[in-house]
Formats: C-alpha cells, sequence, structure tokens
C-alpha cells in the first residue's frame, strides 16, 4: 500500500497536493449556491463543502475560503441574508463546473453558462431552473476557523423544491431519480447509485 507522511505531503508540488488532499476524504455534495448582490446582480457558484447540520430546525452548512480575495458569494449573502442551494444535474455539470471561473462582480455567471435562473416564493436570489432538487435558504451566522482562515457559514433551509417523482413515502428524497451529481476532489463529477437502503439502526436482539 502506498504511503504519504506528513512531510512527504508538505513537500509536494501544490496542484498534486490540491488534488490529493482534496479526493482522500471521499465523495461530496455538488450543489449551486444562487444569490444576488444589492446591484441586483445574480450570482451562480458551484460549492462542494454544503452539509447538513440538523434537521429541527433544519440548518446546513458550508466554507467559504478566506475573504483575502474577493469573493462575491458570500457578500451577497452577508448583505441580503438569503441564498438558494440547487442540485447539480448530470446534464449541468460542465456549466456548473464553469462557474468556479472568477468573473467580475458585475458579471452574472448565468450570463456566461447555459444555466438559466428562475426565481420562486418571493426569493430575490435566483434558483437554477434545471435543478430538481432546490434549497431556499437564510443565512444565521458565521463563524471563524483560524487554523485555516476560513468561514463556516450556518444557514437554515425555509423552503425546498423538488420534482414530485423524487420523494418517497416516508419523506426520503431519491437522488437517484434526481440524477444529482457528487464531487471526487475539485473536478471530478460522478453520477452515485444507489446501492441499499436500511432501517433505522437499532442493537441487535432488540
Amino acid at each position: 500500500m502506498k504511503h504519504f507522511s506528513k512531510t512527504d505531503i508538505k513537500e509536494m508540488e501544490r496542484v498534486y497536493r490540491l488534488n490529493l488532499i482534496n479526493s482522500c476524504t471521499g465523495y461530496k455534495s455538488a450543489n449551486l449556491i444562487g444569490s444576488i448582490s444589492t446591484k441586483n446582480v445574480c450570482n451562480v457558484a458551484v460549492f462542494s463543502s454544503i452539509t447538513h447540520l440538523g434537521s429541527d430546525p433544519a440548518l446546513l452548512t458550508f466554507i467559504v475560503r478566506p475573504t483575502t480575495v474577493p469573493r462575491d458569494t458570500y457578500k451577497n449573502i452577508i448583505d441580503t441574508k438569503e441564498f438558494t442551494v440547487n442540485h447539480i444535474n448530470v446534464n449541468d455539470i460542465e456549466d456548473a463546473h464553469h462557474t468556479s471561473a472568477r468573473y467580475p462582480a458585475m458579471i452574472s455567471e448565468f450570463d456566461m453558462t447555459n444555466l438559466e435562473k428562475e426565481f420562486l416564493e418571493g426569493y430575490k436570489a435566483p434558483f437554477v431552473k434545471s435543478s430538481l432538487i432546490k434549497l431556499g435558504c437564510k443565512f444565521l451566522n458565521q463563524y471563524e476557523i483560524i487554523e485555516n482562515n476560513t468561514l463556516l457559514i450556518v444557514a437554515e433551509i425555509n423552503d425546498i423544491f423538488f420534482s414530485e417523482n423524487i420523494i418517497q413515502e416516508d419523506g426520503w428524497l431519491n437522488l437517484d431519480l434526481a440524477k444529482s451529481v457528487t464531487v471526487n476532489g475539485l473536478d471530478g463529477y460522478s453520477l452515485p447509485k444507489l446501492v441499499e437502503r436500511f432501517k433505522y439502526a437499532k442493537r441487535k436482539n432488540e
């Protein structure tokens, strides 16, 4: 089995290390965050750090990289207190990945890709029309992670939109049917396949 030590990792070429460390922890969620500036410029950007935080209340988190350079999504969320989370559909992966390119704040990624925006339930922040699972979110708080100068954003899920055939009788959303992709590392997109779904785990003999 191949082995890299802490010293090996530290001495690696930068891009090699980025690819290694971003992929070694496994598949990550793949989402597009939609936001809008105070000047009404719509922004959409790919994020692979969105995770479930709790179900009551319904919360999620994601990471914002150091704000030593402009972070339009972060600024928009802080200014407006709202944003959307949109699952990346397998048919949109190329355009979704392109949203990671750095455009000036006055240029909307919707205008630079084939992604189409839509507005639902009074949200000013745009949703991605082709996404089959979309969340309307409200910013709640942020926490500084001093170890690498990033920010942990905490938000409330206020609205959930999805194609009707995706939800099961017990409330479970079947992501296979939504064709929601995952991210492997920084730039590898995968379409997972459900292997099995189990009942709530209890101790044996109960």
